[in-house]
């Protein structure tokens, strides 16, 4: 089966609709929820031939979305865990927050605190009581998603180890990791089993069943195989064993990857950038594995969908029947008409 999901960056919704992500949005879910609802009913209504869904990238799911749900804590992954440690949030308004860069720079990791001890950290206190009043308040109609999730549906979204660990200690996790190597292993260990407790925490708050855990872990194509198999795929493979199937998200070229990928326990799916060859991953993983791809940033903002749909030609053709979905995270500049012949041509086959 193949298909297509495109979803909508804040930068495009803020020049659509002159809406502002500031720090309440983050921070006041029925102020967000009112906001994503807006959002939405003006997509449905005024695109609805796209079927367009105002969602973080690759995070929450059309099908899984409803009106009144409310995201506490809605803040990426790896930024929840910057904040834990001292980072400042930093909304930008018209475009997606950030957080202070490289909070950790420098920071011994035998110093860190315990994972545990992070469920003491007043954000965590912040969230946990925000979630339990809107879920005794029935009466506001608003149905709270605990942070780590963003949707109705039971997946998590985490970032991956090496991806967190560029975000807090900055670029120096990629020398270290040879000249270091036993210090970034624990330093990996460390976000793995912080993320895991958290991701735990979160879900018993919500009483909800974990099903699949979504893994950002755009840094990894950065490293060689060698490397990502030596330091990445066992921290992807314990949250494989202990939070359930990963879908494994790798949106830079992934080619030299996938034979580490393949030593990751319980991987379910893939989400993968256009320069990853379908044909590559069908030779390694077999028909069966659900692959979403995203294309190139070029092709999608060209003024004509031309080379999109000779790039979608290959695609599918590289695909060979597998069960694979075009996504597309719709960002200011990308012609519509380009969404549209894209659309049409998937869905013509």
């Amino acid at each position: 089966m193949i298909g297509c999901a495109f979803s909508v960056s804040k930068s495009w919704m803020a020049q659509a609709m002159g809406v502002q992500f500031d720090r309440d949005y983050y921070m006041d879910p029925a102020r967000r929820q009112a906001i994503d609802r807006r959002c939405n009913e003006y997509l449905d209504r005024d695109y609805a031939d796209l079927q367009l869904f105002f969602t973080e990238s690759n995070l929450g799911r059309r099908a899984y979305y409803k009106p009144n749900q409310a995201l506490v804590g809605g803040i990426q992954p790896n930024m929840i865990l910057g904040l834990l440690v001292g980072a400042e949030f930093i909304p930008a308004g018209d475009k997606d927050a950030d957080i202070s860069p490289s909070p950790l720079a420098g920071f011994e990791v035998t110093k860190l605190p315990a994972p545990e001890s992070l469920l003491e950290h007043p954000l965590v206190r912040l969230f946990d009581g925000q979630y339990r009043e809107l879920a005794d308040k029935s009466e506001l109609g608003l149905a709270p998603i605990p942070p780590l999730f963003w949707d109705t549906s039971g997946r998590t979204a985490i970032h991956g180890a090496l991806t967190t660990a560029q975000k807090l200690f900055g670029e120096t996790v990629f020398m270290d990791m040879a000249m270091a190597p036993e210090q970034m292993a624990a330093t990996f260990d460390w976000i793995t089993d912080a993320s895991i407790v958290l991701t735990r925490h979160f879900a018993a708050i919500a009483d909800r069943a974990i099903t699949d855990v979504h893994v950002g872990e755009c840094s990894g194509c950065m490293v060689s195989g060698r490397s990502f198999e030596q330091f990445v795929a066992p921290t992807l493979s314990k949250y494989g064993r202990q939070l359930g199937p990963v879908r494994l998200h790798s949106c830079g070229p992934s080619d030299h990857l996938l034979e580490a990928f393949r030593q990751i326990d319980n991987l379910g799916s893939l989400d993968v950038g256009g320069e990853t060859s379908v044909a590559r991953i069908r030779e390694a993983f077999g028909p069966d594995m659900p692959v979403d791809i995203a294309p190139l940033v070029g092709d999608l903002a060209a003024p004509q969908p031309d080379t999109l749909l000779e790039w979608t030609r290959r695609v599918l053709e590289d695909n060979a029947g597998g069960p694979l979905t075009i996504v597309v995270h719709l960002e200011q500049g990308y012609p519509l008409n380009n969404l549209r012949a894209l659309r049409e041509y998937v869905l013509a086959r």
